[in-house]
């Protein structure tokens, strides 16, 4: 499934996990972004979800989440 993804949710027990999302505060900056990395998939055969934040210097990559148990959650638009 394509779409934008609003939050992701890392860990085996979502009740217990980390959640980062879109607009989420991290340090000085916020969430802007989080893209699956189809390349990564394709070349690896492995997810990994690429967390982007807005900084004073731009929009640079935070975190990259590879290869853990998470919980996608999409922007949909009822």
């Amino acid at each position: 499934m394509d779409g934008l993804i609003r939050k992701i949710v890392l860990g085996s027990n979502p009740k217990d996990a980390m959640a980062y999302y879109v607009g989420m505060r991290a340090g000085s900056g916020e969430v802007t972004a989080i893209v699956h990395d189809d390349m990564y998939l394709h070349k690896f055969s492995s997810s990994r979800y690429l967390v982007y934040i807005q900084t004073e210097d731009g929009v640079v990559l935070w975190k990259a989440i590879e290869s853990l148990p998470c919980v996608v959650e999409y922007d949909l638009n009822f």
